[in-house]
């Protein structure tokens, strides 16, 4: 992609004006509060509170500078493997010892999401020791086995860290006052650490082992909510049974006044044509705009074809029936439409149940919208754009599905994210997959779930057919889904998200994306409905 122009002076000024008039300084960012947030869903829908930046410390590869100087941009080399890879800050030496630096962050902040992959893709040992630490202090507040600490077996108990496919990925939130610096006792391979940004003066509680136990009773519970995410029953159930003719489409309106929709469901009677996913399409209107179109699929995080899992905002179940949990909310008026593009009736069972909401200045629409294209060239390499946004809101995730035509890994490219103009991107990344929470992609074909991330379908495989060999062949649809919590992304001004292509063969394939955020009435993005598109669907000649 070609840089956004540079922010002038002022409107860097403006900016940061923006973020400290938006923080009040008597809110305490703690453990406490931050876990308390994770599933907090009707304050997920406003504007946070304290604001802040999502950042990213990864492994990316240094010679990726400049998007004009192609051979450096998309350069495939983004871990360390030997003496001459230098993807990591610097390497410092403590008490004797080489220690190298990962993240160096000054001023206040909150880890929201660490990630890091096996060094070997059928090995999970490791002895290199991580450590962190805060505020400048000398002596690490946490330290451990690389992998252990972060994946569940540590500090940090199961789901918030938890092992994905031959990955540690932890959410548990680690906030400091004054700085944070990671370092490894060894060369570190592939890493990501995702942070909050706040401005200086932010009211923060750093992080400590005495605060962790003190909050145990505490991290219990919001992992059980987790794990058990509850159908809500309050407010008033508004449903719609009905048959769609082929080019049809049916509108349900929802209650007036201020109020939103707490959970949407819908089932079809008939996923035997695996293509109903994308040619149904939901499209919501709130208060006179329509916000959503996007493909079921796509929208609730199936792919192609019934694909069931079970995720914090979005589940798939075995019967069919899809849900999401995500907070609507309107001033005055909603509508649902269920809008069939295809040439068969279909029939729809659709629930909203809509209850309560008091409207304030933080408070944001919900959007959804889709990006499909087939056939995507692998060569040259290129960013295919999944959204550009103008305007001041908040962007919570996205479920990408691709159609890989050979059985080579298809997914090397990096995640590169651009938020308020600068100048380059605050978040790149190291891989497709370890955007999405797993790695070696070559073989991790297999079905995974976790409440922020899963993989539903993959190759031949999803939660109902699992894998069971080390083959590698990632033929065929894979479906990719990241939802988000702590570690949304705010923006004031604008955001812009790009997605390498990258595979090891020369082919066209299909990609397909849904994405969502929340935002404010003036919130522009450049996705627009594409019912031809939605009917592209890749055609597999076979799967072997």
């Amino acid at each position: 992609m070609r840089f956004f122009k540079k922010i002038q002076l002022i409107s860097s000024a403006l900016v940061l004006i923006f973020l400290f008039s938006c923080n009040n300084s008597k809110e305490i960012i703690t453990t406490e509060s931050l876990l308390k947030e994770m599933v907090n869903r009707t304050e997920q829908s406003r504007y946070p509170k304290v604001d802040f930046r999502l950042k990213q410390a990864s492994s990316y590869n240094r010679a990726s500078v400049d998007s004009l100087d192609i051979d450096g941009w998309f350069i495939n080399h983004d871990f360390n493997s030997n003496n001459k890879d230098h993807n990591f800050i610097r390497i410092e030496e403590n008490n004797q010892q080489k220690e190298w630096v990962l993240m160096d962050h000054n001023g206040p902040g909150a880890i929201v999401r660490t990630w890091m992959p096996f060094l070997n893709d059928s090995k999970p040992d490791t002895d290199i020791q991580i450590k962190i630490y805060l505020d400048g202090s000398e002596t690490p507040i946490v330290e451990g086995n690389m992998l252990q600490l972060l994946n569940g077996d540590g500090l940090f108990p199961f789901p918030f860290a938890h092992k994905s496919l031959r990955s540690a990925v932890s959410f548990f939130p680690i906030a400091y006052a004054k700085s944070c610096k990671i370092t490894t006792t060894g060369r570190p391979f592939f890493y990501q650490f995702t942070y909050r940004e706040y401005p200086e003066g932010t009211n923060i509680k750093t992080f400590s082992k005495e605060d962790f136990e003190s909050n145990k009773s505490l991290t219990v519970q919001i992992g059980e909510k987790l794990l058990n995410p509850v159908n809500t029953t309050e407010g008033q159930s508004v449903n719609l049974n009905v048959k769609i003719p082929a080019s049809g489409e049916k509108t349900i309106e929802l209650p007036n006044g201020a109020a939103a929709i707490n959970m949407f469901t819908l089932k079809l009677s008939d996923y035997t044509n695996d293509d109903v996913m994308r040619s149904t399409i939901v499209k919501m209107n709130f208060d006179g705009k329509e916000t959503v179109w996007c493909p079921i699929g796509d929208f609730f995080g199936s792919g192609i074809g019934l694909n069931p899992y079970k995720g914090w905002h979005n589940t798939v179940a075995e019967d069919g029936t899809m849900t999401t949990k995500w907070v609507m909310p309107y001033q005055k008026s909603a509508s649902i439409s269920i809008e069939n593009l295809s040439e068969a009736v279909i029939d729809v069972e659709l629930n909203a149940v809509v209850g309560d909401y008091k409207w304030d200045k933080r408070s944001m629409y919900f959007n959804a919208a889709w990006r499909g294209q087939y056939p995507v060239a692998t060569r040259p390499y290129s960013d295919w754009n999944f959204i550009s946004l103008k305007g001041r809101g908040v962007y919570i995730g996205d479920a990408l599905t691709v159609m890989n035509p050979v059985k080579k890994w298809w997914g090397e490219g990096d995640e590169k994210i651009w938020v308020d103009g600068e100048d380059f991107p605050s978040i790149f990344g190291t891989g497709t997959e370890d955007y999405y929470g797993y790695s070696w992609g070559g073989k991790s074909t297999d079905f995974y779930e976790h409440p922020f991330h899963a993989q539903p379908q993959s190759n031949v495989y999803n939660k109902l057919n699992r894998k069971v060999t080390d083959e590698r062949n990632t033929k065929g649809f894979s479906t990719e889904v990241r939802t988000r919590a702590l570690d949304v992304m705010p923006f004031s001004s604008s955001l812009h998200f790009d997605m390498e292509i990258w595979s090891w063969t020369d082919c066209d394939m299909g990609y397909g994306v849904g994405l969502m955020w929340y935002g404010f009435e003036d919130v522009t993005s450049n996705r627009t409905p594409n019912a031809i598109e939605a009917l592209n669907v890749p055609k597999l000649e076979s799967i072997d």
